[in-house]
């Protein structure tokens, strides 16, 4: 057994026993709805369970980052989905999430509300669900860290910092990338998120989206903590797995894809263009500055290898301003 294999048994072993612990204190449990997407066939419902204690108040819109990730999770629990005509049942996974496909769900495009529930819960939860029309055929996808908000990822210190210590409300945006997101997309054209980040963030990633006027959309993030195969889920992964997956279930849209060059997205965005040339419209790519990558990794220029983006067009900015000033000269 490895020691990757070990600390997900005990990381297990411990939350069961504070799931048990907490249920004999009145706690139950609690559907968090994420938000899901889909299209005329077939829509994708997100979300997590959770215990929650039944007389807390409710956490405020400002707490300290640490406080997202104390949660305890349920796990193989069941649960019952209904979004528009459907009503499924399916089962959370290990760390309690859950993704439940839904087909043939009758809703026209735009925002739904799907209802979620527990067995053991006193309420239905909801989770919001964009559908996209099939007509559309521009949508963007978007980084997160140190794209549209200041993270300074992956260097760890710093990374733990700003979201452990840092109040939620304090996080700062990449100035300018609410104009050019405006700029780049059209009417009822999509917008999706997609990070490295831990759900646990989820919340307070929607409120920061909200505050600086970006476009609403749904967030593909991911779950911290040992696998089978190491300590961490590789980040990379999960975003090369999010990207092919809305390729597949968008099969008329073509993607602006908006990444920087701190990490991997310009090696992730060529790669992409490589298998899919005809589903890529533009990659434009925030440059951090010099200052920017020491305190991310600790050298002065990029860790990751050039975009090679062949003949889709391309633009990189250091703020959004700047890469709107690009767009506007294509």
């Amino acid at each position: 057994m490895g020691f990757s294999d070990v600390v997900r048994w005990a990381e297990h072993r411990i939350n069961n026993a504070d799931v048990k612990a907490k249920a004999r204190r009145g706690w139950a449990p609690q559907v968090t709805g994420f938000t899901g997407y889909g299209n005329s066939e077939r829509a994708r419902v997100l979300g997590r369970v959770l215990m929650a204690d039944p007389e807390r108040e409710p956490k405020t819109e400002v707490e300290r980052g640490y406080r997202q990730f104390f949660t305890t999770q349920v796990p193989d629990i069941e649960v019952t989905v209904t979004l528009g005509a459907q009503t499924v049942t399916a089962q959370t996974n290990g760390n309690g999430y859950l993704e439940v496909l839904i087909l043939d769900h009758g809703l026209e495009p735009g925002w739904h509300t799907a209802t979620v529930q527990t067995p053991l819960s006193a309420e239905p939860s909801e989770a919001q669900v964009q559908i996209i029309s099939d007509d559309v055929t521009h949508g963007l996808i978007s980084d997160v860290d140190d794209t549209i908000m200041v993270t300074m990822l992956p260097r760890a210190m710093l990374a733990a910092w700003n979201s452990w210590v840092k109040k939620t409300n304090t996080r700062q945006p990449i100035a300018g990338m609410d104009d050019f997101y405006s700029a780049v997309l059209g009417p009822d054209e999509p917008t999706f998120y997609v990070s490295t980040g831990a759900w646990n963030t989820y919340d307070t990633l929607t409120d920061f989206i909200a505050r600086e006027k970006l476009p609403r959309g749904p967030l593909l993030l991911t779950d911290w903590g040992p696998t089978p195969t190491g300590l961490f889920r590789s980040g990379k992964e999960h975003k090369r797995v999010a990207l092919r997956n809305l390729i597949v279930d968008f099969p008329n849209i073509r993607w602006t894809l908006v990444g920087d060059d701190g990490q991997h997205d310009p090696m992730l965005y060529s790669d992409l263009v490589q298998e899919h040339p005809d589903r890529v419209r533009l990659v434009a790519i925030r440059e951090l500055s010099r200052s920017e990558h020491m305190l991310a990794h600790g050298t002065t220029t990029t860790i990751s290898q050039p975009g090679n983006y062949r003949t889709i067009k391309s633009i990189h900015g250091h703020t959004g301003f700047d890469l709107l000033e690009e767009y506007r000269h294509l």
